[in-house]
């Protein structure tokens, strides 16, 4: 079996032996060492989650093969509580269109299916040292690339196709800045710390989105609990973010984002 052709759903089924040979051979093949092995519950099924230390940054294992992405509108009912909150956020000028639905009509990645070859992802965002259309050039010195939309997408939500990496649900009583005990602080499936933090922005190759957040603007802009926690959500593609990013205004702030190293195998 080649690695870079590990689908997830092979993954979920090995046994932990198994789980342990292959992850052995992925470090291997990147010359580094397997640091954590643990298996979890995603999904109500097994899932083995493998850490892998190489030139002192920790990567985690993403299988890939055929997955779903995007969010499905047409099968998704708000809460009574989501919808009542969103009226709120409406009547303070705040959000796309009459209600929640065509917000995220607006926000959310389309619902599709694609096929990705398995990776090695950093556990942990780092923020850009050069300009985005340089950090290419920047992470291919030290072996290493950015991830496109669609991993970010599949590492983030681990083969979940809910609103968030956790669920449908989001804490309605708070905004997720400075809660140190929500289920964003919470390693996602995979291992990793991603969309933990709605002032993080993480760029991929796909410079017509970005994720994990959108640099704080629905948090300190008032705009209400349900669309501060929706930068969190795994297909939110944060389009007004975007204009501002690739736009001259942000130009002179490439420090303030941050992309998510990725390893070929």
């Amino acid at each position: 079996m080649s690695l870079a052709n590990l689908s997830l759903d092979q993954w979920r089924s090995f046994d932990l032996p198994t789980a342990h040979r292959v992850a052995r051979e992925v470090a291997e093949l990147v010359s580094g060492r397997v640091t954590a092995l643990e298996t979890v519950e995603h999904l109500n099924t097994p899932l083995h989650r493998v850490r892998i230390e190489r030139n002192a940054q920790e990567f985690a294992l993403i299988p890939g093969g055929p997955v779903t992405l995007g969010f499905d509108l047409d099968a998704w009912q708000p809460t009574p509580e989501q919808t009542a909150d969103d009226a709120e956020s409406l009547d303070q000028g705040f959000g796309y269109g009459p209600d929640l639905r065509a917000h995220l009509a607006q926000v959310l990645s389309p619902r599709r299916s694609v096929t990705l070859a398995a990776v090695l992802m950093a556990v942990g965002d780092e923020n850009l040292t050069e300009l985005p259309a340089d950090m290419p050039a920047a992470l291919a010195a030290r072996g290493l690339r950015m991830p496109s939309s669609d991993e970010w997408e599949h590492a983030c939500g681990a083969g979940a196709t809910t609103l968030f990496r956790w669920g449908n649900d989001c804490p309605l009583d708070r905004i997720p800045y400075g809660d140190s005990d929500g289920p964003q602080n919470q390693p996602n499936a995979f291992g990793l710390r991603i969309a933990y933090d709605t002032y993080s922005t993480e760029l991929t190759s796909d410079v017509t989105a970005v994720h994990g957040g959108d640099g704080g603007e629905s948090v300190c802009g008032g705009y209400g609990h349900m669309l501060a926690w929706l930068p969190l959500a795994t297909a939110n593609r944060n389009p007004s973010m975007v204009e501002f990013v690739y736009g001259p205004d942000g130009e002179d702030l490439c420090e303030d984002f941050s992309t998510r190293p990725v390893l070929t195998l």
